[in-house]
């Protein structure tokens, strides 16, 4: 049976949102992540040349990587990372028109959204998740688990100040994955040589997934 791009991105429970300065840096990154175990990528935008990046990753890792684009505001950005490989597009806000370029190329949409209003408008735009940001700076984990209390139905990923300190808790409180920037893609990492640091925190992300889902099994 074909694994769909959602059951994939829920087995991960983590996306790493990829803000480098350039491709150089960002290929660095992908490579030292990808050493650590993680599988998802999300290219933002804001990445100088981002759609070329895009389509550069998905020649270089194919199937092995899950490659999704962020910061998408727009119909036609979506469409035009969606053709250079995209499977999920990301936006930090709700844009009807990106739903629905996303939705008609059959890809994977998560809007982003912060209050109760804007959650289940974007859900009921066709969204298949709604990425809740910025989640630590209302509240965090709490705030997750009282947006999930009226709508228990909703798929959520929490990003803005996900850390491996609050990851946990955020898995706990409802997440289905979780949206992960500089605590994981540490750039000056990178700069300074030190791609392991990387690897490392990757490592630590996977492990608090897993001892979760072990918790999880376990009889109450």
């Amino acid at each position: 049976m074909k694994v769909t791009t959602a059951e994939t991105l829920e087995r991960a429970a983590l996306i790493p949102v990829l803000r480098a300065r350039n491709a150089g840096q960002a290929h660095a990154v992908v490579q030292a992540m990808l050493a650590g175990g993680i599988r998802v990528v999300e290219v933002t935008m804001t990445v100088p040349g981002a759609v070329e990046l895009l389509r550069e990753l998905k020649s270089e890792y194919g199937n092995e990587l899950l490659l999704g684009s962020g910061t998408v505001t727009t119909g036609g950005q979506a469409e035009d990372t969606i053709e250079a490989g995209a499977e999920f597009v990301v936006s930090p806000s709700f844009h009807a028109d990106v739903v629905a370029a996303t939705k008609a190329h059959g890809k994977l949409s998560i809007p982003g959204a912060l209050t109760p209003t804007e959650v289940i408008t974007a859900w009921n735009a066709g969204a298949d998740y709604v990425k809740i940001f910025p989640c630590s700076a209302v509240g965090g984990a709490g705030y997750l688990k009282s947006l999930l209390a009226p709508f228990p139905h909703l798929k959520l990923i929490p990003t803005g100040g996900v850390t491996h300190h609050t990851a946990a808790g955020f898995l706990e409180a409802g997440a289905r994955a979780l949206g992960v920037g500089s605590d994981l893609v540490n750039l000056a990492a990178i700069d300074e040589g030190r791609p392991e640091v990387i690897t490392a925190a990757a490592r630590v992300y996977l492990e608090i997934i897993t001892r979760f889902r072990n918790s999880e099994q376990r009889p109450k």
